[in-house]
């Protein structure tokens, strides 16, 4: 750029080293702050700052932007799931169990090849995050006339990197990519497909990559033909595979590749492409044909039903939807094709809750728009449906639903219970006038050919295409927002947190006049495909490709990964800290007078929560009797005038908070249940309470039992062993000694868990600044909520330290809430005890007395889990000794979570402490991640 003359300094690598080396040292001040001072040379030009600006943001250094500028989707919540009926497979009294359907093989026959030209193009690829973070992750855009038309675009997995792959039907060309990368290969395919005179034949092609020895090479299939050719990505070799013999007759009056005129429509099913084989079938025809490339032969199954539709949902059962009266199916295919002559058909009832087995009801059947190939992990099954559960299961979704779950199916031929979340209106039911066509960015001149929905296994998601006309625009934006002009939306539903959120995609920058030919491929201006756990990449039909993460994990991994770039104190107010003496001494501790306007009072002995003052409640003051936050910006006295505080004063001040402490508890204990103030706590934590109650189930048992250990080298001697010892085998001794458990054996004993929190004068001093007297009292509102009739498993009690003491109790492990009313009354008790209590810290003694105690009872575990602000060395307590209280028993796991921190407080002292015994939670939403850690280290630790 500066030999160009676009800059006028020639930044050189002298700069990058002076960066690494700055980073090296300040980790926390963040990439886009130290790259912003190199480049302030010259910011003064304001057309040399727009090219430099310009430069970094394309390449994702979000310069200028701020920690604040998130801009994610808004989330909805999904309607409750119902279980709505069973699916029964073969139970039909007045129709045979089941039906043979014949199968026949053969060889495929393969013309070619023709070896075609793959020309690379230099990619433009541009982050989307460099001013906000969002949901969009990067953006290109492909070389593409504007007359061409995007027909299919998927993902191939690699080893290295993964392939994207787009196809385009006018002409017939295949554009492919490493992901990331820089070059995007072009391979036209117009000599194969040659455009007919008057385009009247409008051809649909799909895509499917093959994997094993296979990877590199694709299978092309043209629907309306059904052509199938394999193309090979890096020598550019094309073959055409024939299927049946009547494809090897070249057609009358018409070019090898089909009859233009023919309105038969092929479907190619790709779910099993990576394992290299494929299945074919005409839309209203009455057999599927299994390509195996790798072998290849055709295996060609005859039906006694017309299909509509097929879901590969294993490798060896599949859902058929039978053409006219969508009736569902389930054909079960013998493993080792080649060697079996006949496959089962069964038949699929779908049940209603109300009625009973046996018995149907007139309801129009739905027919799936995608069912998932793989099953829920049991964790997303369990997170999903609210209960513990182990099972086979498929995910899909429909027109009528957002999601479903068919539990029991496909593995077991017993009756399938189905579970939905199901939409207030149909997709496609809404109608919008032809003038906000243009808004909502759909068409409806034709069923569409492609469901555009996909279904995300790990994150526990179904993302899908739909256009604004299916989109709840006025929950989304305010009356005063006018909704973007966009190519569509992705509708994200996720089953573990309950919610559905819609993202729009960026209109396309030029269409294809061809509408008529765009609207048999989608609804919406764009196709969507899943590029890894979490992800999926959209495709709009100008030819721009768009990378997205919609998990949940993997937007927060990236925002923390984004804020880090930015830097942690990017944004942050500056504490500014003069020392000076106010030379005024204190009187005697009193409430103050109360201002009802609520104005901010520094300084002075009059107005009750002032700060900086004196004799009143307030903060930042002295010689006031407690703790009074009236939301104004906190003025702080000198530690030292604080000391210097008179004894009488400082008694007098103890006792007037002692007695304000106990008149708070009768108001608690008196009050009614104020079910808003606790929905505020448990709103804020109650997906984290789903997620640890999926931990809670998971848990094994660890405790040890006495038992004669075989096969030792010292010992008794093990008479099962003495032909052994005679063959010269040294391991034939028995001793007594401790044993693990066996892997999923029950617990015996419950594990006991003792947390102890935070609740001293500096959380509530500091919850102004970052949240973190809430965030602890969230936090134990999640552990009460999720323990909840776990006692079988785990005996919890919580206990408080602050400068009143170190064994506060709040919770007992014998009576422990029963109600929210109670839970309330625990977290109430909390802030009140925060905000009357004397300074100081007893982390060190509270948490050295909890291990003690919790030693003392028998148990399968033991747990010391210690909620803390970090704020140790204002005390002068070193962090070694800390560190060797946590490690001080080894037969207690004791671990420290800190959750509120000034500056980097926090982090110098995680990493002052033993690996793994401490960590950093700004945000309740991470403690049951970190908990699952706890739990899941102490069973590593064993063995």
């Amino acid at each position: 750029m500066a030999d160009q003359g676009a800059i006028t300094y020639p930044y050189s690598t002298r700069e990058v080293v002076n960066i690494v080396k700055h980073l090296q040292k300040f980790p926390n001040e963040g990439l886009a702050s130290v790259v912003q001072n190199v480049f302030d040379f010259d910011s003064y030009n304001k057309d040399i700052r727009e090219t430099l600006l310009s430069t970094l943001h394309k390449h994702g250094i979000p310069v200028g932007a701020k920690p604040t500028n998130v801009q994610l989707a808004k989330e909805l919540p999904l309607p409750d799931c119902k279980f709505i009926g069973y699916w029964t497979i073969g139970e039909r009294e007045n129709m045979k169990q089941k039906i043979l359907c014949p199968t026949e093989n053969r060889q495929i026959k393969i013309k070619g090849p023709v070896h075609l030209h793959i020309q690379e193009y230099p990619l433009q690829r541009n982050e989307a995050r460099s001013l906000s973070f969002t949901e969009e992750l990067a953006n290109w855009k492909i070389p593409m006339n504007e007359v061409n038309v995007i027909s299919d675009v998927t993902v191939s997995k690699g080893d290295a990197a993964d392939t994207l792959i787009v196809t385009t039907c006018n002409p017939v060309t295949m554009y492919f990519m490493a992901v990331p990368g820089n070059s995007i290969y072009v391979m036209d395919l117009y000599d194969v497909f040659p455009r007919t005179v008057g385009g009247i034949w409008q051809p649909l092609v799909t895509v499917a990559p093959l994997g094993g020895p296979l990877s590199g090479q694709v299978i092309l299939h043209e629907e309306q033909s059904n052509v199938v050719l394999l193309l090979n990505l890096n020598s550019g070799a094309v073959h055409r595979i024939l299927l049946s013999q009547e494809s090897q007759e070249a057609p009358k009056k018409s070019s090898w590749w089909g009859n233009k005129e023919s309105q038969e429509s092929y479907k190619m099913c790709r779910e099993f492409a990576h394992k290299n084989w494929l299945v074919f079938y005409r839309e209203g025809g009455k057999h599927l044909d299994i390509l195996d490339v790798l072998e290849g032969r055709v295996h060609t199954i005859s039906l006694p039903i017309s299909l509509h539709s097929l879901f590969l949902v294993t490798e060896d059962r599949w859902l058929l939807v039978e053409n006219k009266t969508r009736q569902k199916f389930l054909l079960t295919k013998p493993s080792g094709m080649p060697h079996s002559d006949v496959c089962q058909l069964y038949r699929v009832d779908e049940e209603p809750a109300s009625a009973g087995f046996g018995l149907t009801t007139g309801s129009e059947m739905s027919v799936p728009h995608v069912v998932s190939r793989d099953q829920l992990p049991s964790e997303n099954l369990s997170a999903a449906l609210g209960q513990k559960i182990v099972s086979p299961n498929r995910v899909l979704s429909d027109a009528n639903n957002y999601a479903g779950i068919i539990v029991g199916f496909p593995d077991l031929m017993s009756p399938s219970e189905m579970y939905t979340w199901k939409r207030s209106f149909p997709l496609n039911s809404n109608n919008v006038s032809s003038a906000d066509l243009f808004s909502y960015g759909g068409r409806k001149t034709g069923a569409a050919k492609i469901p555009n929905c996909i279904i995300l296994v790990d994150a526990n998601q179904v993302v899908r295409a739909v256009d604004g006309r299916d989109v709840p625009l006025k929950e989304i934006y305010s009356k005063d927002v006018t909704p973007p002009h966009s190519a569509g939306y992705l509708e994200v539903t996720d089953l573990n947190s309950k919610k559905v959120k819609y993202i729009p995609v960026p209109r396309a920058s030029m269409l294809s006049p061809y509408t008529s030919w765009l609207s048999k491929i989608s609804d919406t201006d764009f196709l969507v495909a899943p590029m890894g756990s979490g992800s999926v990449v959209t495709v709009d039909f100008g030819g721009c490709i768009r990378l997205w993460e919609t998990g949940l994990s993997n937007l927060q991994r990236s925002l923390f990964e984004w804020r880090n770039m930015i830097g942690q104190d990017e944004g942050k107010p500056v504490q500014i800290t003069i020392e000076r003496e106010s030379g005024l001494d204190v009187s005697g501790p009193k409430h103050g007078k109360t201002d009802f306007d609520n104005m901010p009072h520094v300084g002075g002995n009059m107005w009750a929560g002032g700060t900086g003052g004196r004799d009143t409640a307030g903060l930042g003051g002295m010689g006031g009797p407690y703790r009074l936050d009236s939301g104004h910006t906190v003025y702080q006295v000198s530690q030292v005038e604080k000391d210097a505080v008179p004894e009488e004063v400082k008694r007098a001040a103890r006792a007037m908070a002692e007695k304000a402490f106990k008149e708070r508890l009768k108001e608690i204990q008196m009050s009614e249940y104020d079910a808003e103030a606790y929905e505020r706590f448990l709103a804020a934590v109650r997906y984290q309470v789903q997620s640890l109650r999926v931990i809670l189930d998971s848990l094994q048992a660890k405790g040890k039992e006495r038992q004669w250990l075989r096969h030792q080298a010292i010992g008794e001697l093990d008479d099962a062993k003495i032909i052994d010892g005679l063959t010269g085998e040294k391991a034939i001794y028995k001793r007594r000694g401790e044993h693990e458990p066996e892997l999923g054996s029950p617990q015996e004993k419950p594990k006991r868990l003792r947390l102890v929190v935070d609740v001293s004068g500096s959380m509530y001093r500091f919850n102004g600044v970052d949240g973190r007297l809430e965030r602890s009292m969230e936090a134990v509102c999640m552990v009460m909520e999720a323990f909840e009739n776990y006692e079988h498993k785990f005996k919890y009690d919580i206990v408080g330290h602050s400068g009143d003491g170190f064994n506060i109790e709040l919770v007992r492990s014998d009576k422990i809430p029963k109600n929210n009313k109670q839970r309330l009354e625990i977290l109430k008790v909390m802030h009140a005890h925060s905000q009357f209590c004397m300074s100081g810290d007893h982390t060190l003694e509270g948490t050295d007395h909890a291990i003690k105690e919790i030693a003392k009872e028998e148990a399968d575990e033991y747990f010391v889990i210690v909620l803390s602000d970090a704020n140790l060395e204002r005390y002068g307590i070193p962090p070694e000794r800390f560190a060797e209280t946590l490690t001080s028993d080894p037969q207690v796991n004791a671990f420290a979570i800190f959750i509120g921190s000034l500056g980097d407080q926090a982090m110098r002292l995680q990493r002052t402490l033993p690996a793994g015994r401490s960590f950093v939670a700004m945000d309740t939403k991470q403690i049951p991640q970190i908990l699952q850690q706890i739990f899941t280290s102490t069973m590593l630790s064993k063995l």
